[in-house]
């Protein structure tokens, strides 16, 4: 019995150190999980980037009082969300990212949300910093200008991320074809 018992301890201690190697693997250097700026969720927790590890990711750069482009980012990532596979939406996020902070507040972020019908698990908001912002745009490839006070000018693009944060796709335009990226999704959700 005792020879028993300590087989099984043993295999027990062998697969939780296999399980802590697996996951201390390092992050390549592409991803975006190297990133270790905070920000604020439309619920006002605090994550990381790397929060979203594990899952393909969706993101795109808009602030909530644009009357331009971002109605039409946000219909596209709603048209994108609505061409996947419903048993596959919780193996994906969906990831706006306000250019600007000091107005889009978790709290005006959430009611933006729930206007846009984007209040599901796998739907998320972040507010950064100006400095964070920017450093973000910076490795999605997103220029933006502040123009106005409440206004900026940005550029039009969509990413995706494969579930270790490495950029496979970006889609750049408003309501152009959306199939390659949604094909892309897919077959990297199904990976």
């Amino acid at each position: 019995m005792k020879k028993i018992i300590l087989f099984f301890i043993a295999i027990s201690l062998f697969g939780c150190k296999k399980n802590a190697e697996i996951t201390n693997k390092s992050i390549s250097d592409e991803s975006i999980f190297n990133l270790t700026s905070k920000w604020k969720t439309q619920d006002n927790k605090t994550i990381e980037i790397k929060d979203f590890k594990g899952k393909v990711t969706v993101m795109v750069m808009i602030y909530t009082s644009c009357k331009a482009a971002c109605p039409r980012l946000v219909a596209d990532m709603r048209d994108i969300e609505s061409k996947m596979p419903k048993d596959k939406l919780s193996d994906l996020n969906f990831v706006l990212v306000s250019i600007d902070p000091e107005v889009d507040t978790p709290e005006r972020l959430k009611t933006f949300a729930k206007a846009n019908f984007m209040d599901a698990p796998h739907w998320t908001f972040l507010q950064g910093t100006k400095t964070t912002v920017q450093e973000f745009a910076n490795v999605l490839s997103v220029k933006y200008k502040q123009i106005a006070p409440m206004d900026f000018s940005h550029s039009n693009i969509i990413s995706v991320f494969d579930k270790k944060g490495i950029l496979i796709h970006q889609q750049e335009g408003l309501g152009v074809n959306n199939k390659e990226t949604v094909d892309k999704i897919i077959e990297t959700v199904y990976k």
